[in-house]
């Protein structure tokens, strides 16, 4: 494993770190997520790709059948 410094300004350094603890994580954590993902080879629109790949499939699986009614959908009374 190897060991890298980097140089933030101040307030990136500070936005950086708050989401870091919001996440439960740390920045070091986020930053090598980040470094780890950006060497997997996969770039941004194979990436897209892969995200357009997987929401068509669960759009094919949207079945018409399945839907509810307009009077259950708004739940309607029929007096």
């Amino acid at each position: 494993m190897k060991d890298i410094t980097i140089s933030l300004d101040d307030e990136t350094y500070r936005r950086v770190h708050v989401i870091a603890t919001e996440r439960g994580t740390s920045v070091s954590a986020l930053v090598t997520t980040h470094l780890e993902k950006l060497g997997s080879g996969m770039n941004e629109s194979e990436r897209l790709r892969q995200v357009e790949r997987e929401l068509r499939q669960r759009v094919g699986e949207f079945r018409a059948a399945g839907r509810l009614g307009r009077d259950e959908l708004h739940r309607r009374r029929h007096t």
